[in-house]
């Protein structure tokens, strides 16, 4: 059955039909996955919810790990580390790289920031599309927009949202975005997010509060939300923001706080989180948080008894959470998390994330 819905809807999206060959996560069959012998537990209990690798097929990203000279990107399908990607963590002249954005499109590309600029990688690890930041400024926002177009956002003095066709590698338009601080360009944005209404959904960290701009510049609405990373325009009109003191806000269009999951939730359950940067709205309600520990835990040796992502429902019960710090899945501190078993196009908007 599963492989003639995959051939019928070869035409609309190959990668899609591969995804649902590859990984189908058992939903009614509870399993626990225990952490490996010897490895620290202070941060969460020994035994986690879910299915670790195996319950859902995820592109994995994310920033500092500093223990290793290269930053690597991961693919895992079936329980296993499938692809990889890795740009040094320095470049020729020590300025830090960083995963920041990743998105896999339906075409098997990968769009992604690196701190120092953006790019696009093919599933042979062929460099597309890359733009690489004037000294000084910083990206952290690589968003596609179909498969022709990506948007990113340059940190610095002035910073902006720059639109480009990457099929012709052209610079189609570019919009000035207010910051706190326009001398800082490391603090003022990491996750922008251009919705399907055409606006430009931006969380100003340095800023404490999250905004939303026309097609113009103009702002047109905004909330205040204690350094926030990741604003998400949800189909109810509600607005999903992720914040660096380790929270995650749901807010309504007038500003009203309509479901929140923050650290003392997660103690409940025996997990310390962390930053809290990438997230994910999913089809079913549930939220996917990352936790980065890098900053929070000094010691990299201690980094092993964190978790690094989780899954709660709307009613806050942990469902799924992500320790993985065994080679080949020695993923390192997570940024963003994209689930491969979701529908939808990644490249149109249609994962909230």
């Amino acid at each position: 059955m599963m492989r003639a819905r995959c051939i019928a809807a070869r035409a609309a999206s190959r990668l899609l039909c591969a995804v649902m060959m590859g990984v189908v996560p058992r939903r009614g069959v509870a399993q626990t996955v225990a952490a490996p012998a010897g490895a620290p537990t202070a941060y969460s209990p020994a035994t986690l919810p879910g299915r670790g690798l195996a319950e859902h097929p995820f592109l994995y990203a994310g920033e500092w790990d500093y223990r290793k000279p290269e930053q690597t990107m991961f693919i895992v399908r079936d329980g296993k580390v499938q692809w990889t990607y890795s740009i040094p963590i320095r470049t020729a002249d020590s300025t830090l790289q960083e995963w920041g954005d990743a998105t896999l499109r339906s075409d098997g590309n990968i769009v992604f920031s690196r701190k120092t600029g953006a790019g696009i990688v093919s599933p042979d690890r062929r460099l597309l599309w890359s733009y690489d930041a004037p000294k000084g400024f910083e990206v952290h926002v690589a968003q596609p927009i179909g498969l022709d177009r990506v948007m990113i956002v340059q940190n610095g003095n002035p910073a902006k949202a720059m639109f480009f066709n990457v099929k012709t590698n052209t610079l189609e338009k570019e919009i000035r975005l207010p910051v706190g601080n326009p001398a800082n360009s490391h603090g003022q944005f990491r996750a922008v997010r251009y919705t399907k209404a055409g606006t430009i959904l931006a969380a100003h960290m340095d800023w404490n509060k999250v905004a939303e701009y026309d097609s113009t510049g103009k702002a047109i609405w905004e909330v205040a939300v204690l350094s926030p990373w990741t604003a998400l325009r949800l189909p109810n009109g509600n607005t999903l923001v992720s914040s660096n003191n380790g929270f995650v806000k749901e807010f309504s269009p007038k500003g009203d706080v309509v479901w929140q999951y923050d650290k003392g939730d997660a103690a409940a359950a025996g997990i310390r989180l962390f930053n809290t940067q990438g997230i994910a709205r999913l089809p079913n309600g549930n939220t996917i948080l990352s936790s980065w520990m890098a900053n929070g835990i000094k010691d990299p040796k201690e980094w092993p008894g964190a978790v690094q992502c989780i899954e709660v429902t709307p009613d806050k019960k942990i469902v799924w959470a992500l320790r993985s710090w065994d080679e080949p899945a020695n993923f390192g501190p997570a940024t963003t998390i994209q689930l491969l078993d979701l529908p939808g196009v990644p490249e149109n908007g249609d994962l909230i994330r």
